[in-house]
């Protein structure tokens, strides 16, 4: 029993050192999208959090070779994964509230570390 505590806390410092940077996005007045460019490396998580109302379209493109995006409706309800349905997104919104939009590595990647730039556009009308 007393060599299991120790295995345990051999993974604690590792996890501890995921990160997760969140932004809020703002379109400036009259503009109704925004292109960001960022980068996400190993298990980090880079969430994008912008208000919109139910019935408003959103659209979101993700040019990486390597990064993924989701998209969580209030309420932590995925409405979108990129692993599955691809780097774009286009359709009617749900739910008025906060969306998120997480921009991720795949598990294979981050597990070797890698590092991947990214484009991000974003779109609400």
């Amino acid at each position: 029993m007393t060599i299991a505590v120790p295995a345990v806390l051999l993974f604690v410092p590792a996890m501890a050192k995921d990160k997760v940077a969140t932004h809020q996005v703002h379109f400036a007045k009259g503009i109704t999208g925004s292109t960001i460019k960022g980068h996400v490396k190993g298990y980090d998580t880079v969430n994008y959090k912008l208000g919109a109302k139910a019935g408003q379209s959103m659209g979101v493109g993700l040019k990486s070779s390597k990064a993924f995006f989701t998209i969580i409706a209030p309420g932590k309800k995925v409405i979108f994964d990129g692993t599955i349905e691809g780097n774009s997104y286009l359709d009617t919104l749900p739910t008025s509230g906060t969306y998120t939009i997480q921009v991720y590595l795949m598990r294979n990647e981050a597990r070797r570390g890698t590092t991947a730039p990214y484009t991000l556009e974003i779109g609400i009308d």
